[in-house]
């Protein structure tokens, strides 16, 4: 994850509170004693907007975008159209604190220093509730039912729609620990979960299709502390009475502490220490993510549990306020010093394929390995965040800030999904790439480690690694191929410190691969040109324009396909391309499978072979034709083959096709013989007869 600054302001006062629309269009800030309107797109300023005679403490937008409210220290509350314009005003005793507005009947709490306020467009007159401590913060449960206040006194008052209290949260710390920032998870995964928990009787085989959350065997490592604990937390988190509600609450307060509390007042997990005085506290649109600002000087980024993953921004002054544009990755930031900043978030895919097994990075600490051809999914929870995955054969490597683990499959099936803790590297490492072998991590620029943590051999590189990739070889003793920025191209292996130098080219390398026999190197350049080599002469065979990514057919020597524009090319030896439309990056091509990225998602692609063939058969390779028909093609494709192979004398090829369909017509015949006796002995066990 980066933050790019899309765009920047200062106001002359500080920033204590900001809305936006929920469209999105407009971001409302508290500035002083005015509210200042942008246009979120590019930072322009709309319109300043007057009113409140002393500093302005919050504001907050409406869910239907018709109206905004905006909370002063001057003890009143202004009530906006989305024109601009005022058109309501109430007071209370003290200076407005919070202010929130019921997210499905539009009813507006304001809260002061000494009372809370419920308003509703056809009310006359404001509803006014005591507390015992200044109210701080106030946040509405999704369904609008109750409205939880945060005090002063560290105490969480939930009330219900008429403002009678319905639970009271005392935590530990009192009022030495005052609540700042509260906030409810917006996600609904709660209620999804338990409308699946009955659908689960009824599917006994729904493990695959719901990401089962990997359980460790009796015997093995498959978790390290940090890991146990999670599996743990998470059984407790799950353990809700079915009669209770599913809303889940984050408060943060100046005892430095994050907690999340069930409506029932339950605590969900323990206390996470933050070291910094939090002002404010909000969730992404979906509830995925959390926002958390303060005496910190920066926006930091963390998992709905919790779970810090990183910075968005550093300030140069505390951090007041952050909200997330509405079904965005926009987030908007205020500061004590006036400044205000508009930032986006880039979350990139962390992934790493070997043949059919994919693994990638989820909600930023979990790690899903997938199967490509079976579609078997498993989970493995993480507490840190997922910074690097390599995988190769029955290995899987995850880099977190602070260590990388090595996981091993239960078993050398190659249905097997399970996976256990090998090893555990505990050390920090800065690097762009990571790649697994059998027995070594390999980072980059280029060092090898054993699994026990030991560099073993370094290879200096003339020029930044763009591409790295495993290419087989023996435990120990793997290939690595290697595309440098330079354009160079070379083979290292991880017993050996040399490395060799296969080619070199004029152009930077985005991505290569090396055919199966290892006589071809496929290469895509910074011009999107896909350029294909013999290796031992160093001859460019052939060049394609348009590529974004090239794989090399895992079962064919001359088959290759690339991507690009948005199409699937497909090249057999050197005939004309043939296309399809595809959206994505083509990563791998096994047989008739094609494996594709398409933004955060890997799928497999069945590619029919009758036009590479077709290709074939026209100059009357017919061998090669054959050896493409294998892959997969349809029935009609099979007999064309075989009359053309008569037609040209290739008995040898038209034999086999032959012999093939001979075997499949008698296999059909022998399976309906089986299911024919296997009626009739069910007949006879019902009482009945065969005959007449």
């Amino acid at each position: 994850m980066r933050a790019a600054l899309t765009w920047r302001d200062k106001a002359e006062q500080c920033i204590y509170d900001l809305a936006f629309k929920p469209d999105g269009t407009q971001l409302i800030i508290a500035a002083g004693n005015r509210l200042l309107v942008y246009d979120t797109s590019d930072g322009t300023l709309i319109q300043p907007l007057k009113g409140h005679k002393d500093t302005v403490y919050c504001v907050a937008y409406a869910k239907d975008g018709k109206r905004f409210a905006s909370g002063s220290a001057d003890k009143s509350v202004i009530i906006w159209t989305s024109k601009l314009e005022g058109i309501l005003k109430y007071t209370h005793n003290d200076s407005i604190q919070c202010v929130s507005y019921n997210p499905l009947t539009h009813q507006l709490a304001s809260c002061s220093s000494s009372d809370f306020g419920l308003w509703s467009p056809e009310q006359k007159s404001v509803s006014k509730h005591k507390t015992s401590s200044k109210i701080t913060c106030c946040s509405w449960t999704n369904d609008g039912q109750y409205l939880a206040l945060g005090m002063f006194n560290g105490i969480v008052s939930i009330r219900n729609k008429n403002g009678e209290e319905k639970v009271k949260i005392e935590r530990t710390g009192g009022a030495s620990s005052p609540i700042w920032s509260i906030c409810w998870n917006p996600s609904s995964r709660w209620e999804n979960f338990w409308s699946r928990a009955g659908e689960q009787e009824e599917s006994v085989h729904s493990y695959l299709e719901e990401i089962p959350v990997l359980k460790s065997r009796p015997g093995s490592r498959q978790y390290s502390q940090t890991e146990g604990e999670d599996h743990e937390e998470e059984e407790t988190s799950m353990d809700f009475n079915l009669d209770e509600r599913n809303d889940i609450l984050a408060v943060a307060d100046w005892g430095q502490k994050l907690s999340f509390y069930q409506l029932s007042g339950k605590q969900v997990g323990k206390d996470r220490m933050l070291n910094f005085d939090p002002c404010c506290v909000s969730y992404f649109t979906k509830g995925e993510y959390i926002l958390l600002g303060g005496s910190d000087k920066q926006v930091s980024l963390f998992t709905k549990d919790g779970v810090r993953l990183g910075t968005i921004g550093e300030q140069s002054s505390w951090v007041w306020t952050c909200k997330v544009k509405p079904d965005s990755n926009y987030v908007a930031v205020g500061c004590q010093d006036g400044t205000i900043s508009f930032y986006q978030l880039i979350f990139s895919t962390v992934h790493g394929l070997y043949k059919d097994r994919y693994a990638y990075r989820d909600s930023m600490t979990d790690v899903i390995v997938q199967h490509l051809i079976t579609e078997q999914k498993v989970r493995i929870k993480g507490r840190e965040l997922v910074k690097k995955i390599a995988i190769y054969k029955n290995r899987l490597a995850i880099q977190m800030p602070e260590k990388i683990l090595i996981y091993e499959l239960y078993s050398d099936d190659s249905s097997d999904m399970y996976y256990r803790v090998k090893e555990k590297i505990v050390k920090k490492f800065e690097c762009n790439l990571l790649v697994v072998c059998s027995d070594h991590i390999i980072l980059c620029q280029v060092c090898c480690l054993s699994f026990s943590g030991i560099k073993e051999r370094e290879w200096l590189m003339e020029s930044l690694i763009r591409y790295i990739k495993v290419i087989g070889g023996p435990p120990g003793r793997e290939g690595l191929l290697v595309g440098l920025k330079n354009g160079q191209i070379l083979k290292i292996f991880v017993d050996n410190v040399f490395a060799i130098v296969l080619l070199k080219q004029s152009t930077a390398v985005r991505c290569l691969d090396m055919s199966a026999s290892r006589n071809k190197l496929a290469v895509v350049d910074e011009n999107d040109t896909c350029l294909v080599y013999d290796i031992h002469t160093k001859e460019l065979l052939f060049q394609e324009p348009n590529a974004n990514s090239v794989a090399w057919n895992t079962q064919c020597e001359d088959m290759l396909c690339f991507s690009g524009g948005g199409y699937l090319n497909i090249k057999a030896s050197n005939f004309p391309v043939h296309q399809q439309k595809l959206q994505g990056f083509v990563v791998g091509y096994n047989g008739s499978k094609i494996f594709c990225l398409h933004v955060f998602s890997m799928s497999a692609v069945e590619v029919p072979q009758s036009a590479p063939m077709y290709q074939y058969l026209e100059r009357k390779m017919f061998k090669e034709a054959y050896q493409i028909a294998c892959l997969g093609v349809t029935d009609t494709d099979w007999k064309e083959l075989a009359m053309e192979a008569l037609e040209g004398l290739e008995f040898e090829t038209a034999k086999k096709v032959k012999q093939l369909f001979t075997y499949l017509a008698e296999n059909l015949f022998f399976q309906m013989w089986r299911f024919h006796i296997l009626f009739v002995f069910y007949l006879k066990c019902l009482g009945f007869r065969s005959g007449p």
